[in-house]
């Protein structure tokens, strides 16, 4: 077994290899805002229509990454010796998740998965995810309420994370790790984890080698250096790690969450220590506005650097020193949402009771009724909210149009307004 040792005095070593070895003198330079802001452009562009999975467009982007994925280093990883693996989506099922029916129009869509080999002689391997797909013209989950449909770019949600992939795949093709990394950029999340939920039925490699699972998705609006990280239930050292490596003296919201709305979900159920990047929703999620001129490539970095050092540190452990447990807390296997929508942004980093909000969107039902952000929801139709999961539970047993109540916590006092959804 491999021996734990300290993160102040692995920085240490590493500055030190930094300042004597001209080879990796500009180690730190590797990750650069300039190149985050090339991809972040490349995927976001209008030419590639909101890179809906199972499309053209979806296509141009898998190829892109691969194309890099091959410039750096990375083996392919996918079905046939190739970069990608393939799977089929139903889009008849899509529309109506209750539907059994097989024979619906389907669609081919692919995952991006590329082995970085480690220069250790280990099986072990850290894997890295972030989907690349996004809403097309906003047929599937769009919260865009014009009448003429308009390209949902994602540049946020989830260029931001993909292009955090690609770099880490540039600079750990520089820098090899002893550990093998594996790079995955799945397709289909908007759909429902549908690219990671695939990957994990079907493995191209053995997740039984496999240390721990980092997801990025939405880590492009950074604001006031916050960071928020799910997962750090998932490991009883995960939170440790995370504050060590934190010497950018970033605000750290730790969340013990090992499921929520993105591509990790898939990798905690089978029983892997995952962690999810993630800088917040904000009020341009999932609609034509998330472009982007909005886009903190600085913030980027810092998050990309965060995650070099938490995988310098686990290039020194192997699995039993990084062993599962169960997340505390309700977990669940997916957060799709199919009833209406109040047009709330939720606090993903508030761990009380209810569900407390940032902001609401202008015109939607929560703005409407009065809603503001601070507030916390503890109420919706007469039902008690625990958190977002009894909050998303509650919202698909309503139907749009429907008249109801909400209650909400504001400034210590209990308000409860009249809402039509």
């Amino acid at each position: 077994m491999k021996a734990i040792k300290p993160i102040s005095l692995l920085f240490l070593l590493l500055f030190i290899a930094c300042s004597t070895n001209e080879n990796d003198s500009n180690l730190s330079a590797d990750i650069n805002a300039k190149d985050i802001a090339e991809y972040v452009n490349f995927l976001a562009a209008d030419e590639l229509n909101g890179r809906e999975a199972g499309t053209a467009d979806e296509a141009k982007a898998a190829n892109y990454i691969s194309d890099l994925f091959r410039d750096f280093g990375l083996e392919p990883a996918g079905d046939d010796q190739t970069f990608f693996q393939e799977y089929t989506i139903n889009t008849t099922i899509l529309n109506n998740p209750h539907s059994t029916d097989t024979t619906g129009k389907k669609r081919l869509s692919k995952n991006v998965v590329g082995l970085l080999q480690g220069t250790a002689d280990s099986e072990e391997m850290i894997i890295i995810g972030a989907h690349y797909d996004h809403l097309g013209y906003g047929e599937f989950g769009s919260l865009y309420s014009g009448d003429v449909p308009r390209i949902h770019n994602g540049a946020d949600d989830n260029a931001s994370g993909t292009a955090g992939l690609i770099e880490l795949a540039q600079y750990l093709g520089k820098n090899r790790p002893s550990t093998d990394i594996l790079f995955l950029a799945f397709s289909g999340e908007e759909m429902g984890l549908l690219g990671s939920a695939h990957f994990v039925e079907e493995p191209t490699v053995d997740l039984d080698n496999a240390i721990a699972m980092i997801n990025m998705d939405m880590i492009g609006r950074m604001d006031n250096e916050k960071l928020i990280i799910f997962g750090t239930g998932t490991s009883a050292v995960w939170e440790d790690i995370l504050l060590d490596a934190n010497t950018d003296s970033l605000d750290l919201d730790l969340v013990e969450d090992g499921t929520g709305a993105s591509d990790h979900t898939s990798f905690y159920y089978q029983s892997i220590p995952v962690l999810h990047y993630f800088t917040d929703t904000h009020s341009d999620y999932h609609r034509p506005s998330d472009d982007v001129e909005y886009i903190n490539y600085e913030g980027i970095a810092k998050t990309i650097s965060h995650i070099v050092r938490v995988i310098d540190y686990l290039d020194d452990v192997d699995k039993e020193q990084l062993a599962f447990i169960e997340a505390p807390g309700e977990q669940r296997q997916s957060m799709r949402l199919e009833g209406p929508t109040l047009g709330v942004l939720p606090d993903y980093g508030y761990d009380g009771k209810g569900l407390k909000i940032t902001g609401t969107n202008p015109g939607q039902p929560a703005a409407n009724a009065g809603l503001e952000g601070g507030d916390i929801i503890i109420e919706l139709g007469g039902v008690e909210l625990e958190d977002i999961y009894s909050y998303m539970g509650v919202l698909n047993t309503l139907e749009k149009g429907q008249r109801t109540t909400i209650s909400i916590l504001r400034d210590g006092e209990v308000l409860t307004f009249k809402m039509q959804l």
